[in-house]
């Protein structure tokens, strides 16, 4: 019975399912709340399904957690135990587990390098010059290693690259975005001296276009940090009506994030139990709306892994959001001042240089060298083929620093007898286009004419006019887009040029031929934004990557490897490799430290990597005729 303005109305409570009712307190448990009149007739808006996570006489929240979870959290077996019999090294330890998600120590650990200069000297080659690779050989060039590095593009950055065409035009592998919890990544801008002159910080506001030029947002601009300003944010925007305002907010409302406010380590264990199931299923079944998902969490769902809410894991969006919950920077987003070549690769070539890293560009991996026990089963790497010419490399140790389809494609077959390498074989990856036009005008300003058609020269701060932030759209086939003209000013602004719009679409435009690519673009830029129709394209280009970032469906976490493996000198890294952050910039600079922690903590000793490389070395050298030793 609830007594309000000396109304009366009943309230009938119908479980639907529970979790486990703990003493004192109401678990994770799934409600009907039934509103009634005087008369026993439904309350207006009544019927709700919300998740009860009332503390009644405690403030705990195990409440939120179901037995298993709780059980999980407070026995040995939790996942820092896990971590600690996974990894070698404390470095790598504090990369995982819930800890490391809060954990803004990390970015002082990437800026001030290992910390440690190891006894004995290990001579390196990491396979592949993304991020992931490059970030690597800091630390373990720090740490007194003999590093080599070999790429099989012409220039590094993996699938952050960037070049210049012959007309002087910068070209993007994807549209790169900096949230502000990309603590790690952040340290190793700070090492090379770049960040401040690097990145432009953007409004606190993540902006919708609609078809016909309608926006929406989520406007976190508030004089209070998270949860406040998100739940504000959520509240306000003009990109749900207000049924669907409602439903969301049941749903986040009921959802982990609550949970997580109050325990951290109980919000984000059940968040991983959630892999197994699609963002659209956990969103529907306790009050979410599909109006929701198609307005708003859709264009957020394509701009993290290029899948939508029915096909991305749950565990993959919620983690985001857990961020956004918890720390207020980590929705605030970057851009970089120009290409990511210019302002990101090339402080980190020039730091590698500074410490002899030679890095082989044009130079792919054409086998790796192996050694096999006496059943079949690989035990350590000796070195690597490269080039067209197959070169012979040997190394005391070995690491691939790849992404999917590269690691796929270079791993031996005898590999896949380890389970661990096998199960990368399960990890798929989604196919984008990235499309850059540019007009004679500034699409993104409507509401001046005069403005959008003024490309006489410098208007603001070496821009135009228009939006200087990550666009999202509901009513377009590329989830995400940005004039980077006004962005990235440093490169992509030309005077007596305007807007340079740079979209990514998945995979349900990647077979249409380029040119039809762009119109598709320049047809959907028009319908969501109708002033630009005045203006004309004056350059365009499109790259596809048949194989970008590993599909974020559900199930696929459990096969995503450790950077150390079976093989005791051969180790991995890569964005797709186990860490707890997505496939991204920071999880590609997340593998790269911890496979540098790792290698690290092994080198020194006698059971040290460098002990058993010489011991493998005179074994070897002892199994070769004398005759032939004096040859």
């Amino acid at each position: 019975r609830i007594r309000r303005k000396k109304k009366l109305l009943l309230l009938k409570v119908e479980p639907c399912h529970a979790w486990g009712i703990h003493r004192n307190q109401i678990a994770f448990t799934q409600f009907k709340l039934v509103f009634y009149n005087i008369n026993c007739q439904p309350f207006p808006m009544a019927r709700l399904q919300i998740a009860a996570a009332a503390l009644l006489l405690s403030t705990s929240c195990q409440a939120f957690a179901p037995a298993s979870l709780l059980q999980k959290v407070n026995s040995p077996s939790s996942l820092k135990m896990v971590a600690a019999e996974s990894f070698t090294s404390e470095g790598a330890k504090k990369q995982i587990g819930n800890d490391s998600f809060l954990n803004k120590d990390l970015m002082a650990r990437a800026q001030g390098g290992p910390g440690i200069k190891n006894e004995e000297s290990l001579k390196i080659g990491i396979v592949g010059a993304g991020l992931a690779g490059m970030v690597a050989a800091m630390d373990l060039a720090d740490a007194g290693h003999d590093v080599e590095m070999f790429e099989l593009r012409p220039f590094v950055g993996g699938k952050v690259s960037s070049w210049i065409d012959k007309d002087g035009n910068h070209i993007e592998m994807g549209l790169h975005v900096f949230f502000g919890c990309y603590y790690n990544l952040f340290g190793i801008m700070k090492r090379t001296g770049k960040f401040e002159e690097a990145l432009r910080i953007k409004e606190h506001i993540h902006t919708f276009v609609n078809e016909g030029g309608h926006l929406g947002a989520l406007d976190f601009r508030f004089p209070i940090g998270a949860p406040v300003s998100g739940l504000q944010a959520f509240a306000r925007t003009e990109q749900l009506g207000l049924s669907d305002k409602v439903d969301n907010a049941l749903r986040l409302g009921t959802s982990p994030i609550v949970a997580a406010l109050f325990n951290f380590d109980i919000g984000m264990d059940i968040v991983r139990d959630l892999d197994e199931i699609t963002f659209s299923e956990w969103f529907l079944q306790l009050g979410g709306s599909r109006g929701s998902l198609d307005r708003m969490w859709d264009p957020i769902a394509y701009a993290l892994g290029f899948v939508d809410c029915d096909h991305i894991s749950a565990r993959c969006m919620l983690t985001i959001f857990m961020l956004f919950a918890i720390r207020t920077e980590a929705s605030v987003l970057r851009m970089l001042e120009g290409s990511p070549q210019t302002y990101l690769h090339d402080p980190i070539i020039e730091y590698l240089e500074e410490r002899n890293v030679k890095i082989n560009t044009s130079s792919p991996c054409r086998k790796i060298l192996y050694e096999e026990d006496e059943n079949g089963m690989p035990t350590r790497v000796t070195g690597i083929k490269v080039g067209s010419r197959e070169e012979v490399k040997e190394y005391d140790v070995v690491v691939a620093a790849l992404d999917v389809p590269g690691i796929k494609k270079v791993l031996p077959e005898e590999f896949r007898k380890y389970p661990m390498f096998d199960n990368i074989y399960n990890l798929e990856c989604v196919p984008i286009a990235t499309v850059q036009v540019r007009f004679d005008g500034w699409v993104t300003e409507m509401n001046d004419d005069g403005k959008m058609l003024d490309i006489s020269g410098d208007q603001s701060d070496g821009r135009g006019a228009g939006i200087d932030n990550l666009l999202y759209s509901a009513d377009a086939e590329f989830s995400c887009f940005a004039d980077l003209a006004l962005c990235s000013p440093g490169e992509y602004y030309k005077e007596g040029e305007g807007s340079l719009i740079q979209a990514v679409f998945d995979e349900r435009a990647f077979a249409r031929s380029e040119k039809q690519i762009v119109q598709d673009c320049i047809d959907q830029i028009h319908s969501l934004f109708p002033s630009s129709k005045k203006l004309n394209c004056t350059w365009s280009n499109v790259v596809k990557l048949g194989q970008s970032l590993y599909r974020e469906k559900p199930g696929q976490d459990k096969y995503r490897p450790k950077q150390a493996t079976p093989i005791e000198n051969f180790f991995l890294a890569g964005s797709y490799t186990y860490q707890d952050y997505l496939d991204s910039m920071e999880g590609a600079t997340r593998s790269g430290l911890m496979v540098a922690d790792e290698i690290i903590a092994r080198a020194d000793g006698p059971n040290g990597l460098k002990a058993k490389a010489n011991n493998a070395k005179d074994e070897k050298s002892s199994k070769v005729p004398f005759f032939a030793q004096q040859v």
